[in-house]
């Protein structure tokens, strides 16, 4: 029956010759094994009446051959839209008898082959083309565009196609694996990826990232001689006891990134020696800096740097010697076996200072956030001293205005800010702003021809000013170096002795501490020529796949279309 609202339109009816025919099986080549008698023209479709040519079919059961017939009837097959109209093969089916005495079928249908299957309406050719769709677009797109090309099908009804596709078996690991973990739930649930580093193709994937599943896995596919991996604790052990005749490869990639976030933290503890005095630093009074926000909010804070006792650090002033006073003094109440509410009343500080004293492992912990923090306030300053010496000396419009030009802070952070100037009367020229922690951290890690001569120049100005810093480059440079070079095997051991010899670089020590933990594997990283790109770059297609389905696919589904969608 034609579709509701269908334009009716003359029936043209074209019975086929011989010649036709061969036209049609040379147009349509899974046409070729019938035998087309019309093609009719409905308006709202084409009809292709066809029969079987064979003269004989096999009974899918017991495979026994057989020539008699026993009846027919007509099946109806959709197949792929011709000028954007659907198509309908009209299919003339005979059962055959079956001779075999001991088959339990007593009837079968034939099939034609490349175009009928048991139990489906649609074509062969029309069913893979659907699930080809589903499996790269999923199913949503995957129906409108079916539709575009005339034919008409249900989101679920190609995901069901897809779910139907044949997975690979795989009997064993391939030489060269990479493992990684994917999200399925960010921070909730977490799946395992595995993929051949020499094809790019996903192996599998595993439904979580537990030890035990990975070297289950590994144990019921043998065959990997070399593992490419992060350096997660649960692969690590995985691999060494499921293949411990293997390699295992920690990832270059994450050996840098992780880098990058320690040399970060020893920018952003030594900050306060990139920053110039100037007089309003030196007039803060005494009690505007011992001030705490009586909430868990802490607000930016200038740190000082002001000359501190001798003892102090270098690059260190009084906002570090408190922090480091009040540390000492909170613990050693802590052991006297002070609760934390009592240490509030006795050293007069907000239970959220003390609550966070207390969980710290160390002062210098706490000297990440207070040292090396930056100011919401910095690049507003040079137009704060501005509006000041205009005349306008009242924190609140100053707040207005600076809200205006994109500031976020509170009027309290302007208002401790100024304070100074109130006693100096002017507000004197503000210090040369300081690079964010992060650009500093950028030129770090940059390759000297790839940076600007001004950056180049800014950063050889950074390192002159502070020793740390330009001792941290120079680790930075002989770890790409190394890296670059793959001569982890000569050159690691004495990088680790440097850094573990160094005791100005606690941040660099811990990195060393970690790569201590997996040294083997992280020697083999910076050496063998195998890298994780390829599993990465697999984790990046999986977000893909995954937000093509809103996040919403089962992890059978969503492990079909990852190991059956190309490299």
């Amino acid at each position: 029956m034609p579709p509701a609202g269908a334009a009716t339109a003359a029936v043209r009816v074209c019975e086929v010759s011989d010649q036709g025919q061969d036209l049609l099986a040379m147009l349509f080549p899974h046409l070729a094994g019938l035998r087309v008698h019309r093609v009719e023209d409905t308006g709202y479709a084409v009809v292709i009446s066809a029969s079987c040519r064979a003269q004989s079919a096999r009974c899918l059961r017991c495979g026994q051959q057989s020539s008699q017939v026993h009846g027919g009837y007509s099946r109806l097959v959709a197949d792929g839209a011709a000028g954007g109209r659907p198509v309908l093969i009209a299919l003339q089916v005979r059962r055959f008898r079956c001779r075999h005495p001991e088959c339990p079928a007593v009837t079968f249908a034939e099939q034609a082959d490349g175009v009928t299957s048991r139990y489906c309406r649609r074509s062969v050719p029309l069913t893979q083309m659907l699930a080809g769709a589903g499996l790269q677009l999923a199913g949503r797109p995957a129906a409108r565009l079916a539709g575009l090309l005339g034919v008409a099908v249900h989101p679920s009804t190609v995901l069901r196609l897809v779910k139907a596709l044949p997975v690979p078996q795989v009997t064993a690991a391939p030489e060269a694996l990479g493992i990684d973990d994917f999200a399925l739930r960010k921070g909730h649930v977490y799946a395992t990826v595995l993929v051949d580093m020499a094809t790019g193709d996903v192996v599998d994937l595993l439904p979580d990232r537990e030890a035990a599943t990975v070297e289950a896995w590994l144990k019921a596919h043998p065959g990997a001689t070399v593992i490419c991996r992060d350096r997660a604790g649960a692969y690590a052990e995985a691999a060494r006891n499921g293949a411990p005749d293997a390699t295992q490869v920690a990832d270059r990639w994450h050996l840098w990134h992780n880098l990058a976030e320690y040399a970060g933290k020893t920018v952003a503890r030594h900050r306060s020696c990139l920053k110039e005095p100037s007089s309003s630093d030196d007039a803060v009074p005494p009690g505007a800096a011992e001030q705490e926000p009586a909430n868990d909010e802490q607000e930016p804070a200038r740190p000082d740097t002001a000359p501190g006792p001798a003892d102090e650090p270098a690059g260190e002033g009084r906002l570090a010697a408190r922090t480091r006073e009040r540390y000492a003094a909170i613990h050693q109440l802590l052991q006297a076996g002070e609760s934390q509410h009592a240490i509030s009343r006795i050293l007069s500080l907000s239970r959220p200072t003390v609550r966070r004293f207390a969980h710290a492992a160390s002062a210098d912990e706490l000297m990440d956030g207070a040292t090396g923090k930056e100011s919401k306030l910095d690049p507003f300053r040079p137009y704060l001293h501005q509006r000041w010496n205009d005349g306008l000396t009242d924190a609140t419009a100053l707040h207005v205005e600076l809200r205006e030009r994109g500031f976020t802070g509170s009027v309290r952070t302007v208002r401790r800010y100024v304070a100074p100037f109130r006693e100096a009367g002017t507000a004197p020229d503000p210090a040369p702003a300081v690079p964010k922690n992060r650009e500093i951290t950028r030129w770090l890690l940059s390759r000297p021809d790839h940076m600007q001569p001004d950056e180049q120049a800014r950063l050889d100005t950074i390192r002159a000013s502070c020793p740390h810093i330009d001792a941290l480059a120079g680790y930075v440079a002989s770890f790409a170096e190394m890296m670059t070079g793959r001569t982890g095997d000569r050159d690691l051991e004495a990088w680790l002795a440097a850094i573990e010899a160094d005791d100005q670089q606690p941040d660099l020590r811990s990195f060393a501490t970690g790569i201590r933990n997996d040294q083997q594997a992280v020697t083999n990283g910076l050496t063998l020529s195998y890298s994780s790109g390829k599993v990465e770059g697999t984790v990046n297609k999986i977000k893909m796949l995954k937000r093509q389905m809103y996040g919403r696919a089962g992890f059978g589904l969503l492990r079909t279309r990852v190991i059956l969608h190309p490299a």
